[in-house]
C-alpha cells in the first residue's frame, strides 16, 4: 500500500537589509519531503521540524516582511505529511487481518491469543492479589476484635476490683460508724447513771 509522493520544496529565505540599504535573498539549501511509503513510515525516521513564519531559519533577527509564502507551504507540506503517516498508521492495524497473507493473518491471529491469555494471565494476577489483600485484612480484623475482647475483658476485670474494693470499703465504714455509735451509747448511759447515783432525783425521799 503505497500513498503519492509529495516533491521536494525549495525554501526561499530574505536576509535583512545591509548597510548600503540594499537587500538581496539567501536561497537555502532545497529541503527534501521524505516520501510517504511503507519502508519510510516504518522506518520511524526523524519528525519533520515546524518552521515560524516569522522567524526562519538562517535569519536572526525577527521580523514581518520575513514572513513568505514558501514558510507556509512548508508547513502546510508538513501537515499532511503528518496526516497522510497518521492514515497509513491507522489503516495498517486491520490491513493485515483482511488482506495480508496467510502468514500475517496468522501471525496477527497469534498477537490476539497472546494478548487474551496476557489479560488473563493478569485478571488472575489481580484476583490472587485481591484474595490475598482481603485475607490479610480478615486477619487484621480477626486479630483487632480478639486485642479488643481481651481489652475489654480486662477493663471488667478492674471495674469488677475496684467495685468490690470500693463495696469493701463502704461497709467497713458503715460498721465502724455502728460500733462508735454503740460505744457513744453506752457510754452516755453509764455517764447517766453515775450521774443519777452521784444526785438522785428523789434524794430526800418525798416522790413517791
Amino acid at each position: 500500500m503505497r500513498l503519492p509522493a509529495i516533491a521536494s520544496t525549495p525554501v526561499c529565505l530574505s536576509s535583512p537589509t545591509s548597510s548600503a540599504g540594499q537587500s538581496f535573498l539567501m536561497w537555502g539549501t532545497y529541503r527534501k519531503f521524505p516520501l510517504i511509503s511503507d519502508s519510510s513510515i516504518l522506518s520511524g525516521q526523524r519528525p519533520i521540524p515546524r518552521l515560524d513564519p516569522l522567524h526562519p531559519p538562517f535569519v536572526q533577527k525577527r521580523t514581518v516582511s520575513l514572513e513568505t509564502p514558501v514558510v507556509h507551504y512548508h508547513n502546510h507540506q508538513r501537515a499532511l505529511i503528518m496526516q497522510r503517516k497518521e492514515h497509513y498508521r491507522f489503516h495498517q492495524v486491520w490491513r493485515k487481518p483482511f488482506y495480508g497473507t496467510s502468514s500475517e493473518r496468522e501471525e496477527y491471529r497469534k498477537d490476539i491469543r497472546n494478548h487474551l491469555k496476557k489479560q488473563m494471565e493478569d485478571k488472575c494476577v489481580a484476583l490472587k492479589l485481591q484474595f490475598t489483600n482481603r485475607a490479610k485484612e480478615s486477619e487484621y480484623l480477626c486479630e483487632m476484635d480478639r486485642l479488643d475482647l481481651s481489652k475489654e475483658k480486662e477493663q471488667k476485670i478492674l471495674h469488677r476490683e475496684a467495685m468490690t474494693a470500693y463495696r469493701d470499703e463502704n461497709k467497713r465504714l458503715m460498721e465502724q460508724g455502728w460500733k462508735d455509735r454503740a460505744l457513744t451509747r453506752s457510754q452516755e448511759v453509764l455517764k447517766e447513771r453515775e450521774l443519777l447515783r452521784l444526785n438522785p432525783i428523789n434524794w430526800s425521799g418525798t416522790l413517791k
